[in-house]
């Protein structure tokens, strides 16, 4: 008889593939698929991600390169030649007053539109998070400026901001005097109204996004909460708004770079004026391009994509940190 004690293992046994090979040895787990790492098939893999990274090669890569070069270089439309100089182009536009300007008046315009955007889009979100027959009329009415075009926009603003605009003539109507304010005249109600126009472009798409962060607050917390005597501010602020953190993220951090990059409606409100008041780097980097000062051009260009960097990465890491997981 033989011994169990001296019997080989199964698995050593079976030497022609047989199931004493193939049973797993990590408590019944599937084993790993080798064929997915198949040369063959991460080729094909590659195949199908060829075209984005050509995309994204071309139009963002290549270009972001090439400004960065061109934005150290003397390029004019006066001259046919490329002479590299360093920072002069920075030395240049900071002599002139242009540069430090319009990175101020760029951060103010930015912080401006991405608060108004925010405010207002939370706002309607916690108005309109039921979903019923009038509040998807509203979301409806209120998404509409997201689809107008922001040259249209801006233009269509000008004129009811207009000292004999429609503004003025209701003040006029409603209030003792006549009032012939110059909204975009000034300075101060320039800067602040035209990115306040920025943010009331893109409220509508803000408020969607907050009212689909909303609607994922399990309903069971906000029951809890209101059997441990939190009222409805008390609900909002303790509850709503830290779980509404990656919503925050996104808004934040969409709306402060799209502010950043803001061109047409500015050009359609004031062109940059009152004198240089709502001159944004961008509105810069047209002016510059216009006059043919190519070199002055991408260093304002440049300017502006560091600024986005330097905003927007730790903004974006600060506010994941604080997202909540439900």
């Amino acid at each position: 008889m033989t011994s169990l004690r001296h019997a080989p293992p199964a698995a050593e046994t079976d030497t022609g593939g047989g199931p004493g090979l193939n049973r797993p040895q990590n408590g019944g787990s599937r084993p790993t698929d080798r064929s997915l790492l198949h040369p063959r098939r991460r080729l094909y893999h590659y195949a199908f991600a060829l075209p984005s990274i050509c995309l994204v090669l071309v139009f963002f890569v290549v270009p972001f390169v090439a400004n960065a070069f061109f934005a150290f270089v003397q390029w004019t439309g006066y001259s046919s030649t490329l002479t590299w100089t360093g920072l002069s182009n920075f030395e240049l536009l900071d002599q002139v007053g242009l540069l430090k300007h319009a990175i101020t008046v760029t951060a103010v315009y930015a912080v401006t539109a991405m608060a108004v955007q925010n405010a207002v889009g939370l706002a309607l979100a916690t108005a309109l998070q039921r979903t019923s027959r009038v509040n998807t009329v509203f979301r409806s009415l209120f998404f509409v400026p997201v689809l107008i075009s922001p040259l249209a926009a801006g233009y269509i603003w000008a004129a009811v901001l207009d000292e004999h605009g429609p503004v003025n003539a209701f003040l006029s109507a409603v209030l003792p005097g006549d009032f012939h304010y110059a909204w975009l005249g000034h300075d101060t109600s320039a800067l602040l109204l035209v990115a306040s126009i920025d943010a009331w472009k893109l409220s509508g798409l803000i408020t969607l996004v907050y009212i689909a962060g909303l609607n994922r607050i399990p309903e069971q917390v906000l029951q809890a909460a209101t059997l441990d005597g939190a009222g409805a501010w008390r609900r909002f602020w303790s509850v709503k708004l830290p779980l509404l953190a990656p919503a925050v993220t996104f808004n934040v951090t969409v709306s402060l770079v799209g502010a950043f990059s803001a061109l047409d409606v500015v050009f359609s409100t004031t062109a940059g004026g009152p004198g240089d008041a709502t001159t944004l780097l961008n509105v810069a980097v047209y002016t510059q391009y216009g006059q043919s000062f190519f070199g002055t051009a991408s260093a304002l260009s440049f300017v502006v994509t560091l600024m986005v960097i330097v905003t927007a990465v730790p903004l974006m890491s600060w506010l994941r940190r604080r997202e909540v997981q439900m």
